[in-house]
């Protein structure tokens, strides 16, 4: 009864640890691939949670002039280095390339 037991606890853990790691590479692979969403709508989604939507910071420092600080590619290494408490890649790719042209034209 125990062996029976054990193995259905093995099994479902298994199991478990398989669908984990697809949805983990499923999520990567989405992460690095361009979505058709504009530079403002990845914004909103992956960082006005601590920069406010409307830029003004929140947790994060405000960005409605970033871009009198910095030009795209510096805040491109911004977005995929990460930099403070930001930590690196929320955006990738071209998805980070967007956000970071948009961002540099506020002056």
């Amino acid at each position: 009864m125990k062996k029976k037991l054990l193995a259905i606890a093995l099994g479902t853990t298994l199991v478990f640890a398989v669908g984990a790691c697809g949805k983990k590479e499923d999520s990567k692979s989405s992460n690095q691939s361009a979505s058709t969403d504009s530079a403002e709508q990845i914004y909103k989604k992956s960082c006005a949670g601590c920069h406010a939507n409307d830029l003004s910071g929140a947790t994060g420092p405000d960005l409605r002039t970033v871009g009198g600080k910095y030009d795209a590619a510096d805040i491109e290494k911004i977005i995929e280095k990460g930099r403070g408490m930001m930590s690196p890649g929320i955006i990738q790719g071209e998805d980070a390339k967007k956000v970071s042209e948009w961002l540099a034209e506020h002056k």
